[in-house]
């Protein structure tokens, strides 16, 4: 995410008290921010998160802690964006439960400072695991594909490597791409699964 993303971003706000809510989108419209949801219903958040994409979500606290954190988990399970939550007093035990479900921080008050600096950070954080998570993920297919020509062409994992390298060279392609490439085309070409036939069709 560039400077000019993270001075504008589209934010998510759910909390169970309605009027905190209303609180909290002033100060996130005050940061210079677009409050693009306002959710309280557990059951809604995970369908507007979905459809909305935000780039960070911001969940209170409110008066039921199971709430709160329902909502955390439904965020969460349906973004690809870093969860805030937001706290007015110290409760160690939510945050350790909010952690569990997917948090990447936590604050205090709505201080709009306090609140500024903890998307930044937050954002920066997240950036940082999305790289993470995608050299995982590269290494992941890279290491696929050599299994495949491994086999295909029995030779070891250095010339599996080697072959995956030339291509990639010789024809322009990033080699994670060519790697995909041999992993997707292998399991369109496996042999198809026999069908069983029917209770009725073996009974005669």
């Amino acid at each position: 995410m560039d400077d000019d993303q993270t001075q504008h971003l589209r934010v998510l706000i759910a909390n169970e008290r309605r009027e905190r809510l209303e609180l909290l989108a002033q100060v996130v419209a005050g940061l210079g921010h677009e409050v693009i949801a306002r959710e309280i219903d557990v059951h809604e958040v995970g369908a507007v998160t979905a459809r909305e994409r935000p780039d960070v979500a911001l969940v209170g606290l409110g008066l039921d802690s199971s709430h709160a954190l329902e909502l955390i988990g439904e965020i969460v399970r349906e973004a690809w964006c870093p969860v805030i939550a937001l706290l007015s007093a110290e409760n160690p035990g939510y945050v350790h439960e909010a952690a569990k479900r997917g948090i990447f921080a936590y604050i205090l008050h709505d201080d709009p400072v306090e609140l500024a600096s903890a998307i930044d950070i937050t954002l920066q954080r997240f950036a940082e695991y999305q790289s993470l998570q995608g050299a995982f993920g590269r290494r992941a297919t890279i290491e696929q594909a050599k299994g495949i020509l491994m086999a295909r062409h029995a030779i070891g994992a250095d010339r599996a490597f080697v072959l995956l390298r030339e291509h990639s060279q010789h024809n322009g392609h990033k080699l994670v791409d060519i790697a995909q490439a041999i992993v997707d085309s292998h399991l369109l070409l496996l042999p198809p699964v026999p069908q069983q036939p029917a209770p009725s069709e073996r009974q005669r």
